[in-house]
């Protein structure tokens, strides 16, 4: 198979969850420039009609639909449009997501517990089991989970989301576990802190903003494009025998600042 050949993903289905900014449009615009057929999917219809059009104007083609990840049958019903549309899903990229707490994990409330497990955690077992059954009728697909290197070090003031995001890493792995007897390869990635709406709490401060900036080596924050390309890889034939693994795109942040000379 030429190189060209194993990053393509023509004639593939992709639904991507929070695809209406940052890591999840960058994604979707990705899928598209690499020949998938996109299911856009977020709470709000607007903000996706938007990153349709730049899709739909660039020759891809994306299906907008306005969904929740923690209602059930707002999932289902995207399946369901998706399948009627084009015939099936291949690819998922779980990527919505929610923090509302942000402070020692002491001081969190049962409702931020619920909140960031339902759409961190159970949203992306949803999505999955919605889909697939769709993936094994076509042969097999790819399952993404967005994590995060909180979900391998826990970041500061953000304890419920780490362990949201530690929860994505072993979900991942039992889905990779249980599915590739059905030639489904589920892998996670795990971003350390990208310049979006999501995190603009702590880019817009300063302060933050500086502290991040010391323990990355490359000294600045990783913009939503630089995340899609991983995302390809794992959505494209190239990935086939890769499974249940985590990748980490972070800058070396996990890794620590080194001394310089």
């Amino acid at each position: 198979m030429s190189s060209q050949r194993l990053f393509d993903l023509t004639g593939k289905v992709a639904l991507i969850t929070g695809a209406s900014r940052g890591i999840g449009e960058a994604i979707a615009v990705a899928y598209a420039q690499a020949g998938a057929k996109v299911v856009l999917a977020s709470r709000k219809q607007a903000d996706l009609e938007s990153v349709a059009r730049r899709i739909h104007e660039a020759g891809g083609e994306a299906l907008p639909i306005a969904a929740h990840t923690g209602d059930l049958q707002a999932i289902t019903a995207v399946v369901e449009k998706a399948a009627s549309v084009y015939g099936g899903i291949d690819v998922i990229v779980n990527n919505a997501a929610t923090n509302p707490h942000f402070g020692p994990i002491l001081t969190a409330e049962e409702s931020h517990w619920d909140k960031i497990m339902d759409v961190n955690v159970k949203g992306y077992f949803r999505v999955a089991k919605a889909c697939v059954e769709s993936m094994k009728a076509r042969g097999g697909g790819k399952i993404i989970n967005m994590a995060s290197i909180a979900g391998l070090e826990p970041e500061p003031m953000m304890g419920v989301y780490s362990v949201s995001k530690a929860a994505v890493l072993m979900l991942t792995k039992v889905l990779a576990a249980e599915l590739a007897q059905f030639n489904i390869q589920v892998n996670a990635i795990a971003p350390g802190f990208v310049k979006t709406k999501f995190s603009a709490a702590l880019w817009q401060n300063s302060q933050i903003n500086q502290a991040i900036i010391n323990t990355i080596p490359q000294k600045r924050m990783a913009e939503p494009e630089e995340i899609a390309g991983l995302a390809v890889y794992l959505a494209s034939p190239a990935s086939s025998f890769v499974t249940g693994s985590i990748f980490s795109i972070d800058g070396g942040q996990l890794v620590g600042t080194s001394i310089g000379f």
